[in-house]
Protein backbone atom coordinates (compact mmCIF):
# COMPACT_ATOMS: atom_id res chain seq x y z
CA UNK A 1 0.00 0.00 0.00
CA UNK A 2 2.90 2.34 0.87
CA UNK A 3 4.48 1.71 -2.54
CA UNK A 4 1.19 2.46 -4.33
CA UNK A 5 0.84 5.72 -2.43
CA UNK A 6 4.38 6.69 -3.45
CA UNK A 7 3.57 6.01 -7.12
CA UNK A 8 0.35 8.06 -6.87
CA UNK A 9 2.20 10.74 -4.93
CA UNK A 10 -0.27 10.75 -2.04
CA UNK A 11 0.32 10.22 1.65
CA UNK A 12 -0.68 6.97 3.31
CA UNK A 13 -2.80 8.83 5.85
CA UNK A 14 -4.51 10.77 3.05
CA UNK A 15 -5.38 7.51 1.24
CA UNK A 16 -6.94 5.96 4.35
CA UNK A 17 -8.97 9.11 5.02
CA UNK A 18 -10.24 8.98 1.41
CA UNK A 19 -11.12 5.29 1.73
CA UNK A 20 -12.98 5.87 5.00
CA UNK A 21 -14.94 8.72 3.38
CA UNK A 22 -15.92 6.52 0.42
CA UNK A 23 -17.02 3.73 2.76
CA UNK A 24 -18.95 6.23 4.87
CA UNK A 25 -20.69 7.68 1.79
CA UNK A 26 -21.59 4.19 0.55
CA UNK A 27 -23.01 3.30 3.97
CA UNK A 28 -25.11 6.48 3.97
CA UNK A 29 -26.45 5.63 0.50
CA UNK A 30 -27.33 2.12 1.64
CA UNK A 31 -29.01 3.39 4.80
CA UNK A 32 -31.07 5.80 2.71
CA UNK A 33 -32.08 2.97 0.37
CA UNK A 34 -33.06 0.78 3.33
CA UNK A 35 -35.25 3.56 4.72
CA UNK A 36 -36.91 4.05 1.33
CA UNK A 37 -37.56 0.32 0.97
CA UNK A 38 -39.14 0.16 4.42
CA UNK A 39 -41.28 3.21 3.66
CA UNK A 40 -42.56 1.77 0.36
CA UNK A 41 -43.19 -1.64 1.91
CA UNK A 42 -45.27 -0.37 4.84
CA UNK A 43 -47.07 2.38 2.90
CA UNK A 44 -48.29 -0.32 0.52
CA UNK A 45 -49.67 -2.59 3.24
CA UNK A 46 -46.69 -4.98 3.31
CA UNK A 47 -47.75 -6.56 0.00
CA UNK A 48 -45.01 -5.37 -2.39
CA UNK A 49 -42.18 -7.73 -3.29
CA UNK A 50 -38.80 -6.73 -4.72
CA UNK A 51 -39.97 -6.14 -8.36
CA UNK A 52 -42.64 -3.60 -7.34
CA UNK A 53 -40.42 -1.93 -4.75
CA UNK A 54 -37.67 -1.71 -7.39
CA UNK A 55 -40.06 0.18 -9.69
CA UNK A 56 -41.21 2.50 -6.90
CA UNK A 57 -37.58 3.27 -6.04
CA UNK A 58 -36.92 4.04 -9.69
CA UNK A 59 -39.75 6.59 -9.66
CA UNK A 60 -38.05 8.20 -6.65
CA UNK A 61 -34.73 8.36 -8.49
CA UNK A 62 -33.12 5.56 -6.45
CA UNK A 63 -31.29 3.21 -8.83
CA UNK A 64 -30.90 -0.34 -7.50
CA UNK A 65 -31.16 -3.72 -9.20
CA UNK A 66 -34.07 -6.01 -8.34
CA UNK A 67 -31.56 -8.45 -6.83
CA UNK A 68 -30.12 -5.74 -4.56
CA UNK A 69 -33.63 -4.73 -3.46
CA UNK A 70 -34.39 -8.39 -2.68
CA UNK A 71 -31.17 -8.67 -0.65
CA UNK A 72 -31.95 -5.48 1.28
CA UNK A 73 -35.50 -6.69 1.98
CA UNK A 74 -34.09 -9.96 3.30
CA UNK A 75 -31.68 -7.97 5.47
CA UNK A 76 -34.62 -5.95 6.83
CA UNK A 77 -36.75 -9.05 7.34
CA UNK A 78 -39.43 -7.83 4.91
CA UNK A 79 -41.44 -10.46 3.08
CA UNK A 80 -44.50 -9.87 0.87
CA UNK A 81 -47.59 -12.03 1.26
CA UNK A 82 -47.96 -15.19 -0.83
CA UNK A 83 -50.91 -16.31 -3.01
CA UNK A 84 -53.55 -18.85 -2.05
CA UNK A 85 -55.17 -21.63 -4.04
CA UNK A 86 -58.12 -20.96 -6.34
CA UNK A 87 -61.53 -22.07 -5.05
CA UNK A 88 -64.77 -22.46 -7.03
CA UNK A 89 -67.62 -20.26 -5.75
CA UNK A 90 -70.25 -20.37 -8.50
CA UNK A 91 -72.48 -23.28 -9.51
CA UNK A 92 -72.43 -24.27 -13.20
CA UNK A 93 -74.91 -27.16 -12.91
CA UNK A 94 -78.06 -25.45 -14.20
CA UNK A 95 -80.39 -25.39 -17.18
CA UNK A 96 -79.69 -21.83 -18.35
CA UNK A 97 -78.15 -21.29 -21.83
CA UNK A 98 -74.34 -21.32 -22.04
CA UNK A 99 -72.53 -18.90 -24.36
CA UNK A 100 -69.26 -19.47 -26.29
CA UNK A 101 -65.90 -18.22 -25.08
CA UNK A 102 -65.29 -15.07 -27.15
CA UNK A 103 -62.39 -13.86 -25.01
CA UNK A 104 -60.28 -17.00 -25.56
CA UNK A 105 -57.74 -15.92 -22.92
CA UNK A 106 -56.91 -12.71 -24.81
CA UNK A 107 -56.55 -10.59 -21.70
CA UNK A 108 -55.45 -7.42 -23.49
CA UNK A 109 -57.70 -4.53 -24.50
CA UNK A 110 -56.75 -1.48 -26.57
CA UNK A 111 -59.11 0.93 -24.84
CA UNK A 112 -61.51 1.15 -21.87
CA UNK A 113 -64.87 -0.64 -22.06
CA UNK A 114 -63.69 -3.10 -24.71
CA UNK A 115 -63.85 -6.15 -22.44
CA UNK A 116 -65.06 -6.65 -18.88
CA UNK A 117 -64.51 -9.75 -16.75
CA UNK A 118 -66.58 -10.68 -13.70
CA UNK A 119 -66.54 -13.17 -10.85
CA UNK A 120 -67.65 -13.84 -7.27
CA UNK A 121 -65.58 -14.63 -4.19
CA UNK A 122 -66.39 -14.98 -0.50
CA UNK A 123 -65.18 -13.55 2.81
CA UNK A 124 -65.53 -15.21 6.22
CA UNK A 125 -66.68 -13.17 9.21
CA UNK A 126 -67.74 -14.15 12.73
CA UNK A 127 -71.32 -13.54 11.60
CA UNK A 128 -70.98 -15.89 8.61
CA UNK A 129 -70.08 -15.60 4.93
CA UNK A 130 -70.02 -12.33 3.00
CA UNK A 131 -70.00 -12.56 -0.81
CA UNK A 132 -68.20 -10.16 -3.13
CA UNK A 133 -69.06 -9.76 -6.83
CA UNK A 134 -66.68 -7.69 -8.95
CA UNK A 135 -66.44 -6.27 -12.46
CA UNK A 136 -62.99 -5.54 -13.93
CA UNK A 137 -62.11 -3.60 -17.08
CA UNK A 138 -59.39 -5.61 -18.82
CA UNK A 139 -57.83 -2.47 -20.30
CA UNK A 140 -56.68 -1.01 -16.99
CA UNK A 141 -57.43 -3.90 -14.58
CA UNK A 142 -59.60 -1.39 -12.69
CA UNK A 143 -62.48 -2.66 -10.56
CA UNK A 144 -65.34 -0.65 -12.06
CA UNK A 145 -68.24 -2.24 -10.20
CA UNK A 146 -68.67 -4.39 -7.11
CA UNK A 147 -71.32 -5.50 -4.65
CA UNK A 148 -71.29 -7.25 -1.27
CA UNK A 149 -74.15 -9.33 0.13
CA UNK A 150 -74.91 -11.94 2.79
CA UNK A 151 -76.21 -14.50 0.28
CA UNK A 152 -74.99 -15.91 -3.00
CA UNK A 153 -78.05 -14.79 -4.97
CA UNK A 154 -78.53 -13.84 -8.61
CA UNK A 155 -78.99 -10.21 -7.50
CA UNK A 156 -75.43 -10.10 -6.07
CA UNK A 157 -73.53 -9.82 -9.38
CA UNK A 158 -76.40 -8.04 -11.12
CA UNK A 159 -76.10 -4.98 -8.89
CA UNK A 160 -72.32 -4.93 -9.39
CA UNK A 161 -72.89 -4.93 -13.15
CA UNK A 162 -75.55 -2.22 -12.97
CA UNK A 163 -73.09 0.00 -11.10
CA UNK A 164 -70.44 -0.61 -13.75
CA UNK A 165 -72.88 0.33 -16.52
CA UNK A 166 -73.89 3.46 -14.61
CA UNK A 167 -70.34 4.72 -14.11
CA UNK A 168 -68.82 3.66 -17.46
CA UNK A 169 -71.64 3.92 -20.05
CA UNK A 170 -69.99 1.50 -22.53
CA UNK A 171 -70.80 1.52 -26.22
CA UNK A 172 -72.35 -1.37 -28.13
CA UNK A 173 -70.11 -4.40 -28.57
CA UNK A 174 -68.53 -4.60 -25.12
CA UNK A 175 -67.39 -8.18 -24.40
CA UNK A 176 -68.69 -9.35 -21.03
CA UNK A 177 -66.87 -12.48 -19.86
CA UNK A 178 -67.85 -14.68 -16.92
CA UNK A 179 -67.78 -18.29 -15.82
CA UNK A 180 -70.82 -20.52 -16.36
CA UNK A 181 -72.23 -19.92 -12.88
CA UNK A 182 -75.99 -19.82 -12.50
CA UNK A 183 -75.86 -16.21 -11.31
CA UNK A 184 -74.25 -15.12 -14.58
CA UNK A 185 -76.42 -17.35 -16.75
CA UNK A 186 -79.70 -16.32 -15.12
CA UNK A 187 -82.45 -14.84 -17.27
CA UNK A 188 -82.35 -11.45 -15.54
CA UNK A 189 -78.58 -11.12 -15.80
CA UNK A 190 -78.51 -12.06 -19.49
CA UNK A 191 -81.37 -9.63 -20.16
CA UNK A 192 -79.33 -6.84 -18.56
CA UNK A 193 -76.39 -7.66 -20.83
CA UNK A 194 -78.56 -7.72 -23.94
CA UNK A 195 -80.25 -4.46 -22.94
CA UNK A 196 -76.81 -2.85 -22.91
CA UNK A 197 -75.87 -4.48 -26.26
CA UNK A 198 -73.03 -6.57 -24.88
CA UNK A 199 -71.35 -9.57 -26.47
CA UNK A 200 -71.74 -12.42 -24.01
CA UNK A 201 -68.73 -14.67 -23.39
CA UNK A 202 -68.30 -17.53 -20.92
CA UNK A 203 -65.39 -19.67 -19.77
CA UNK A 204 -65.30 -23.38 -20.39
CA UNK A 205 -66.77 -25.37 -17.52
CA UNK A 206 -64.42 -25.63 -14.55
CA UNK A 207 -61.54 -23.79 -16.26
CA UNK A 208 -60.48 -20.92 -14.00
CA UNK A 209 -57.67 -19.94 -16.40
CA UNK A 210 -60.24 -18.75 -18.94
CA UNK A 211 -60.99 -15.94 -16.49
CA UNK A 212 -57.51 -15.57 -15.03
CA UNK A 213 -57.43 -11.79 -14.54
CA UNK A 214 -60.43 -11.50 -12.24
CA UNK A 215 -59.39 -14.73 -10.49
CA UNK A 216 -56.01 -13.08 -9.93
CA UNK A 217 -57.66 -10.02 -8.41
CA UNK A 218 -59.61 -12.16 -5.97
CA UNK A 219 -56.44 -14.04 -5.03
CA UNK A 220 -54.74 -10.68 -4.50
CA UNK A 221 -57.43 -9.20 -2.26
CA UNK A 222 -57.48 -12.42 -0.23
CA UNK A 223 -53.73 -12.63 0.31
CA UNK A 224 -53.27 -8.88 0.89
CA UNK A 225 -56.36 -8.24 2.99
CA UNK A 226 -58.88 -10.95 3.81
CA UNK A 227 -56.54 -13.71 5.04
CA UNK A 228 -54.50 -11.28 7.13
CA UNK A 229 -57.22 -10.33 9.58
CA UNK A 230 -60.38 -11.57 11.27
CA UNK A 231 -63.66 -9.74 10.75
CA UNK A 232 -66.10 -9.68 13.66
CA UNK A 233 -69.01 -8.43 11.56
CA UNK A 234 -70.04 -8.30 7.92
CA UNK A 235 -70.30 -4.53 8.20
CA UNK A 236 -66.66 -4.32 9.25
CA UNK A 237 -65.60 -6.50 6.32
CA UNK A 238 -67.66 -4.40 3.88
CA UNK A 239 -65.98 -1.18 4.99
CA UNK A 240 -62.47 -2.64 4.75
CA UNK A 241 -63.07 -4.22 1.32
CA UNK A 242 -64.58 -1.00 -0.05
CA UNK A 243 -61.58 1.02 1.16
CA UNK A 244 -59.12 -1.51 -0.29
CA UNK A 245 -60.71 -1.50 -3.75
CA UNK A 246 -61.31 2.24 -4.10
CA UNK A 247 -58.40 3.79 -2.21
CA UNK A 248 -55.66 1.20 -2.65
CA UNK A 249 -56.17 -1.22 -5.54
CA UNK A 250 -57.60 1.24 -8.07
CA UNK A 251 -55.81 4.35 -6.87
CA UNK A 252 -52.37 3.32 -5.62
CA UNK A 253 -51.42 -0.31 -6.19
CA UNK A 254 -48.97 -0.70 -9.08
CA UNK A 255 -49.71 -3.40 -11.65
CA UNK A 256 -46.99 -5.24 -13.59
CA UNK A 257 -49.17 -5.46 -16.72
CA UNK A 258 -49.55 -1.66 -16.66
CA UNK A 259 -45.82 -0.96 -16.45
CA UNK A 260 -46.11 -0.66 -12.68
CA UNK A 261 -48.64 2.16 -12.45
CA UNK A 262 -52.07 1.97 -10.82
CA UNK A 263 -55.29 1.36 -12.79
CA UNK A 264 -56.44 4.95 -12.23
CA UNK A 265 -53.10 6.34 -13.37
CA UNK A 266 -53.10 4.10 -16.44
CA UNK A 267 -56.53 5.37 -17.50
CA UNK A 268 -55.48 8.97 -16.84
CA UNK A 269 -52.41 8.53 -19.04
CA UNK A 270 -54.61 6.96 -21.73
CA UNK A 271 -56.88 10.03 -21.68
CA UNK A 272 -53.82 12.28 -21.83
CA UNK A 273 -52.42 10.38 -24.80
CA UNK A 274 -55.81 10.38 -26.54
CA UNK A 275 -55.86 14.18 -26.47
CA UNK A 276 -52.52 14.16 -28.30
CA UNK A 277 -54.00 13.07 -31.62
CA UNK A 278 -50.64 13.07 -33.39
CA UNK A 279 -49.06 10.33 -31.26
CA UNK A 280 -49.28 6.74 -32.51
CA UNK A 281 -46.96 5.05 -30.01
CA UNK A 282 -48.18 2.14 -27.85
CA UNK A 283 -49.64 3.24 -24.52
CA UNK A 284 -47.14 1.20 -22.49
CA UNK A 285 -44.29 3.08 -24.22
CA UNK A 286 -46.07 6.35 -23.54
CA UNK A 287 -46.43 5.42 -19.86
CA UNK A 288 -42.71 4.66 -19.62
CA UNK A 289 -41.85 8.03 -21.16
CA UNK A 290 -44.18 9.92 -18.81
CA UNK A 291 -42.70 8.21 -15.75
CA UNK A 292 -39.18 9.15 -16.84
CA UNK A 293 -39.99 12.88 -17.12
Amino acid sequence: MKKMCEVLQVSTSGYYKWREKVQSDMQKIKEGALRSIQQIFYENREVYGSPRIHRELKKMGVVLSVKTVANYMRELGLCATVPFQYTVTTQSNHEHPIYPNLLKRKFHADHPNQAWVVDITYIWTSEGWLYLATVMDLFSRKIIGFNLANTLSKELPQLALERAFHFRSPKEGLIHHSDQGSQYASKDYISLLKKNRCKISMSRKGDCYDNACIESFHATIKKELIYRRKFKTRKEAEAVVLEYIISFFNERRSHSTLNYVSPNMFEALYEHQSRKKSTQQPLITFVEEQLSL
